[in-house]
């Protein structure tokens, strides 16, 4: 669907712009940038979504791996005796996982990981059940980035990375309409920004075009 999305500021990978920029997306792709004005004049057909804040290019989670195959995403049923935090170590060990466990915590896994932006994952995935729920996401599927180890996985890719290393891609007309946008100040520096504020300031996520998570 031919769809125009609104933010208060664009960040492709270079320098911000500011005052109501709007990405125009059609088929997956994304077909022109430029400021809202002249996107909604050039095709005043389009649905138009508003959002607050900055919207970036989608971002990849360096550590999905370690989140997905060494990690248990609780069921949300099972909060009162398991929580809601992914768990490791000993706690996983102890419930003895069979594949459809593995691949339901997965599941949930991409769901959050989603609800933080993120439009692609750094694999390899060696658990078959996981691996099929991170095919069926629709999730883009990357080769692990160089740089240094991660020693605290996160759900949160600024936490982890450099801004830089945890773009993936930079919103080129032409190409994948992957991108999230965050409910920051607009007015700083994105690296600086992001990292303060964090990937759970994320109020949408769009992947090839389409609108996979979007909280307000």
């Amino acid at each position: 669907m031919l769809t125009i999305h609104v933010a208060d500021a664009v960040f492709g990978g270079s320098r911000p712009v500011t005052g109501r920029v709007a990405v125009t997306v059609d088929s997956g792709l994304i077909i022109a940038r430029g400021s809202y004005e002249e996107m909604v004049a050039a095709r005043p057909q389009a649905r138009v979504r508003r959002w607050p804040g900055l919207l970036v290019p989608g971002l990849v989670n360096p550590a999905a791996a370690a989140l997905l195959e060494a990690a248990y995403h609780p069921d949300p049923r099972e909060a009162d005796t398991l929580g809601t935090e992914p768990l490791t170590g000993d706690a996983l060990v102890a419930l003895g996982l069979d594949d459809a466990r593995w691949g339901a915590s997965a599941r949930r896994g991409l769901q959050r990981m989603l609800r933080h932006g993120t439009t692609a994952v750094a694999g390899p995935f060696t658990r078959p059940a996981v691996r099929t729920a991170v095919e069926r996401s629709g999730l883009r599927v990357r080769e692990p980035r160089a740089g240094r180890d991660i020693a605290c996985p996160s759900l949160d890719p600024f936490a982890m990375r450099p801004l830089s290393a945890v773009l993936d891609g930079d919103l080129s007309v032409g190409g994948p309409a992957d991108f999230a946008v965050f409910d920051v100040p607009v007015d700083e520096l994105p690296a600086a920004v992001l990292r303060t504020h964090g990937a759970t300031t994320c109020v949408a996520t769009v992947l090839g075009g389409r609108l996979v998570y979007r909280g307000r």
